[in-house]
Order: C-alpha cells, then structure tokens, then sequence
C-alpha cells in the first residue's frame, strides 16, 4: 500500500489541505445562515408578486456568480491567506488592504461570528429556555449603565470558544465540521423544499406572475433596490474561501471550482426555498414577517413545523458560525505577516500548523462583542465600508491586469471587464441605497474605519515579526 502525499506548504508556511469539496462547503456552508429563514417576507413588503421576489432572489444570485467570477482570478493568481486584503494590498497599496482588515477584525467578523452566536443561543432557548435572552443570571449597575448576564450571552460565548478550539487545534478537525455541518444543512433544506413543492393546498393566488400591483415604475424600482439589499445580506459570506486560498491544493483550479459551484449552488437552493414559502403562504400573510420559513411549514404540517425549522436553522447558524472562525484568522495572520496587526498574530502553531493565536484573538474579540450586546449596532455602522472594500476587491482585478500584466493567472475571469463592471455597478448601487436611507450609519462606519489610519502607521514602524522567533 502506498502511502498519500503530503499536502505542499505555502510560502507563508501553511499547509494545502482542502480539496474541491472542502472548499465548496465553505462557500455554501457560511452563506446558509439565518438569512434565508427570515428575509423573504421582508423583501415581500417592498415587492407585490412572488414573481417579483423570485426575480430578486435570482437577480442576487446572479450578483453574487459575477463577484465570484472576479473573485476566482484574483483568488487563482495569488493563492495566499487574507484573500481581499491582498488583492487591495496588491492593488491600492499596503494601507488599503490594513484598513478592509482592520474594520473585519474590530466589527465586520468578529461582529458577525457575536450576531450568528447570539441568534444560535435565541433559537436554542426554543427546546432550553435557559439558553434565551429572557434569562437573566446576573444583572448590575455601572455608573448609568445597567449591565447584564443573560442565558444567550453566556451560551454565545461557550459557542464561540467551543468551535474557536476545534479550529484552533488543527484544519483538518475545522473543515470535518464544517463538511459535516453544511451537508446536514443542505439536506434540512432539502427537506423544506420538498414539504413546500408536495404540498397539495396552496393558496387561491399562488402564481409566478411578474404582477406590478398598484405601484408606479419609480415605486417598484425602489422597492426592488430595498429588497436587493436583503437579498444580498442573505448571499454574504461567499467571498470568504478567498481567505483560507493559501491552504486550499491546486488553487488555480480548484479555488474558482469551488466559488463557481457554492455560489450557484446557494442560488438554486435559495430559489427552492422560495418557491415552497409562495406555495404556503398568500403574499399578505408573508409581508413584515421575519420568522417566515417557521410559518410556511407551520401551514404546511402544522404545530410540528417550529420545532423542525428551529432545528434547521440552529444546524444553518452553527455551520455558518464555524465557517466564519474558520476563514476570519487568516486575514489577521496575513496582516500580521506584513507587521501591520499583532506580530504573534503572524505565527503558525508549531504542531497544528493553524494560525493558533490570531484565532484567539478573534474569539476573545467576538466574546467581548457577544456579552456587551452591542454587535448589532456596529455591524450596521460597517455594512457601508465593507461593501466599499468589495468593490475595491473586485476593481482590483482590473487595476491588476494593468499593473501586473505578467502575474501568472491559472484562471482568467469570464467575461472580462464586464462582469467585474456588473458586480462594482450594482454593488455601487447599494452603496448608494445604504447611504441615502442610513446616512448616520454609514457616516459612523466611516469614522471608524478613518480611525484605523493612525493605528496603520503605528504598526507600520514596528516593521514584519520574525518568523523564527515566538512560534
């Protein structure tokens, strides 16, 4: 018996261990979250026919295949850790790349991995109420402030160190989670697919009509831009495998594989999922309704039908959760690398070969976010200059083809420039529509990240750690 060769390290010392379908599940495995389960009758206040979401849906499926198109070359020609902070670094100079990095550190993950933590504790509270942000365990007094330690907050945390160590103690251990989490979730989908396609009673005005209603084009046009906002809120996270490219074999072709079949994989699914919650519910029933995947099946299969989709989005949160401490760490250890963030950040574990202390750091920063409760409201100051840097990234890509005409590129991005132009165009879009209706919002997520100017420097000075020393 001969014995499997070993995975090929990368020049910032880690190893290539995950395949296509490791790589995939990453992509699908962090944008199945909670969105789906709760977006679509939000999206029916702004749209008056199930054909209409549909189109949204599919129109933010398309939205995100261009971005991953673009993504895939960037990701093909430099397959390193830290994914658009080195396509910005590359691109725009060293400061861009630190200031996308520094906002995902201070909120946008670490923010994200808190939210998706504290909604996994909520719906656990559905079988252990103890679990809930209802039950309080301690409560306090802090100047004017009223502090408190609630059953979810706790839970949050445990949830977060928990999946932080298995991924802190080695990939392998972090992508058989992942595998295992994103294949149960696509088959609890699956089955609410197939609850909502067999259904023998849909409503009277079920239909895929692209009806108007009573709404002038001027109207529709904005209700379509308000709903594809939510519609690419629930699409977030595909860019992520870009992240973890220097520990992905065969980069140059499994890397846009794998975001080419995660993306329209999703896209699929989520048209699915759609199609049974029209089946189930009349669209005047959906509007405003946030739990609307608990709903439909409760109209389909009655009382059982809570307990199924809590379990269904409790396996979807969980999975999303462990892909978001997967990849984040990789781009802390890249900008760490480049001495701009905490030099130990830089080093890899001697026996796990993880980037064992910027997942640390990650999971000490989301505990911290996670049991002050204020995620939520820096996660919206973010929204706005992270979908800035993604346009950044994806621009690169022709700035890139100007500036290093001879990088070695194993995948050249379909229908360039103009599909890169289709992403940056509507992604604008919503900049724009995040501006217009949070213009505080934006303006704060801005401060913040002017705020990380003066850190860039003050890290630049203190110059790139020595690999050799603090493993």
């Amino acid at each position: 018996m001969t014995n499997s060769p070993a995975p090929s390290p990368t020049d910032q010392g880690q190893t290539r261990q995950l395949g296509l379908f490791d790589s995939t599940m990453v992509v699908m495995g962090i944008v199945l979250g909670s969105g789906i389960f709760t977006t679509t009758g939000i999206i029916a206040q702004y749209l008056p026919s199930p054909g209409l979401i549909l189109l949204a849906w599919l129109g933010g499926g398309l939205l995100t295949l261009a971005g991953a198109l673009t993504y895939a070359e960037l990701g093909a020609a430099m397959p390193q850790a830290g994914g658009h902070y080195v396509y910005l670094r590359e691109a725009y100079g060293p400061m861009w790349g630190f200031l996308s990095g520094w906002i995902y550190f201070l909120v946008y993950m670490t923010g994200g991995i808190a939210a998706l933590a504290a909604a996994f504790a909520e719906y656990l509270g559905f079988f252990w109420p103890w679990c809930a942000g209802g039950h309080v365990l301690a409560a306090g007094h802090v100047g004017g402030l009223t502090l408190s330690l609630t059953g979810a907050k706790l839970t949050a945390v445990v949830v977060i160190v928990l999946l932080s160590g298995l991924n802190y103690l080695g990939l392998v251990l972090g992508k058989l989670v992942q595998n295992i989490l994103t294949v149960v979730k696509i088959g609890s989908l699956l089955a609410l697919v197939g609850l909502g396609l067999t259904y023998q009673g849909p409503h009277p005005d079920f239909t895929f009509g692209l009806a108007l209603g009573t709404q002038s084009l001027g109207q529709l046009l904005m209700g379509f831009g308000l709903a594809m906002v939510a519609v690419s809120w629930a699409y977030d996270g595909w860019n992520c495998v870009n992240l973890v490219a220097g520990e992905i074999k065969q980069p140059g072709r499994t890397l846009p594989r794998a975001l080419l079949l995660g993306t329209a994989g999703v896209t699929v699914l989520y048209l699915l999922v759609n199609i049974a919650y029209l089946r189930a519910l009349p669209l005047s029933e959906m509007m405003g309704v946030v739990r609307v995947a608990e709903k439909s099946v409760m109209a389909i299969s009655g009382s059982t039908g809570a307990a199924l989709v809590t379990v269904a989005v409790l396996l979807s949160t969980f999975g999303s959760l462990n892909g978001s401490i997967l990849t984040g760490p990789r781009l802390y250890f890249a900008m760490a690398r480049d001495g701009l963030f905490f030099r130990k950040a830089g080093n890899l574990h001697p026996r796990f070969r993880t980037p064992g202390r910027a997942i640390l750091l990650q999971a000490f920063w989301s505990c911290l976010l996670a049991l002050s409760g204020t995620f939520e409201q820096l996660f919206t100051f973010v929204m706005f200059v992270a979908i800035m840097f993604w346009i950044g990234a994806a621009s690169s890509v022709i700035t890139l083809r100007r500036k290093h005409p001879d990088l070695r590129r194993p995948y050249r991005a379909w229908g360039f420039p103009w599909v890169a132009y289709v992403f940056i165009l509507a992604s604008s879009g919503i900049l724009v529509n995040a501006l217009v209706e949070k213009p505080l919002e934006s303006l704060a997520g801005l401060l913040l990240t002017v705020a990380g100017i003066p850190v860039y420097f003050f890290w630049r000075r203190q110059g790139p750690p020595d690999p050799q020393k603090d493993p």
